[in-house]
């Protein structure tokens, strides 16, 4: 058995350190792809309600991600503007602060600080925003490793931030240092969507590699994870409470599944004619959300029932990059509109 395998069995184990009226949603049963598995016949379940809110920002912000705040507030990144935002949904209010010259923040999360940190592809560094004062402090990566086209972070279950950049690279930021790590990723540019698992494993994924990596936490090394299907674009990845991984398949408008217990992979074709799927999340209830740039709409995927729900967006071509939630939220970023986009469950 490869050591990533026997590492990720430990893991699981014994763990490691205005709003809308209700929608009128379609259902439509997931498509399998190959190969077959044999699985029990989707089970008939009540059409899920929600309720969809977005929030006007400031023109031109383009906002790329979200990240829900514990007091309520949503952070966003403003990826054209240069700017980290804070959206108040009780008041709609919105305050901003500027990065720095040059910026162009691509993804946020927030912390085990509960301090909102940025990945800046124009300033090639990471960036970190008291939640409070709105001071700024900036990561740089080592001058060797210039224009990473960073995308997004996660924190390991250390407390180290690690990161994905387009143009080839992966790595890590000690907090409590400043030191930073850079790693090539295999077969060069495309690394993306970043996640890790309750047991503190980080996988990430590659765009142009298609292809998603288990990071092995000690030496930096990846172990690449093929999906059955090839050439599909493999965007972002988020890690369900069972430790198992959800892939958006960008270039063919697949929902992907890898359950690192099993070494098993799944997929689904995402309901209509040419889905794009962008971003992936899974809720508190371990449901599956995706953005598709095919139908404008956020898809609800039921792993229990594999049947796809789809919500339209109000606003056209709206552009959702990014989700992320919490309990009885799943927010996005409308980055075409200048909007947040929030679904609400009863």
């Amino acid at each position: 058995m490869p050591r990533w395998l026997c590492l990720l069995l430990a893991c699981a184990l014994t763990g490691c350190g205005a709003a809308s009226p209700a929608l009128a949603p379609t259902a439509a049963p997931a498509t399998r792809i190959p190969p077959p598995r044999p699985t029990a016949t989707p089970r008939p379940s009540p059409t899920p309600v929600v309720f969809m809110q977005e929030y006007p920002l400031p023109a031109g912000t383009h906002p790329h991600d979200v990240a829900p705040a514990a007091d309520g507030g949503v952070w966003y990144t403003g990826q054209a503007s240069g700017v980290l935002g804070r959206l108040d949904p009780a008041t709609g209010a919105v305050r901003e602060v500027r990065l720095g010259a040059g910026s162009a923040p691509h993804g946020v999360i927030v912390g085990p600080d509960g301090a909102p940190w940025i990945t800046d592809g124009g300033l090639n560094a990471i960036v970190r925003v008291d939640p409070q004062s709105f001071a700024v402090r900036v990561f740089a990566l080592p001058p060797d490793r210039p224009a990473a086209n960073l995308n997004t972070a996660t924190f390991d279950r250390q407390g180290q931030l690690w990161f994905t950049g387009q143009s080839g690279i992966y790595g890590r930021l000690d907090p409590a240092t400043g030191a930073i790590q850079v790693f090539d990723a295999p077969r060069g540019p495309g690394p993306y969507g970043i996640t890790t698992t309750p047991s503190g494993a980080v996988f990430f994924a590659s765009l142009a590699g298609s292809y998603i990596a288990w990071v092995d936490l000690e030496s930096g090394q990846a172990t690449v994870l093929e999906p059955p299907t090839p050439e599909q674009g493999a965007r972002r990845v988020w890690s369900d409470s069972r430790g198992r991984v959800w892939v958006s398949q960008w270039d063919v408008g697949q929902l992907g599944l890898y359950d690192p217990v099993a070494n098993r992979w799944r997929e689904w074709r995402l309901p209509g004619a040419r889905p794009q799927a962008y971003a992936v999340y899974v809720d508190d209830r371990d449901i599956v959300w995706l953005s598709d740039f095919g139908s404008n709409a956020l898809v609800r995927f039921d792993p229990r029932t594999e049947l796809f729900t789809t919500f339209g967006l109000p606003s056209p071509s709206a552009s959702v990059r990014q989700l992320l939630g919490r309990p009885g939220e799943v927010w996005g970023a409308e980055s075409a509109a200048d909007k947040l986009v929030v679904v609400r469950q009863p």
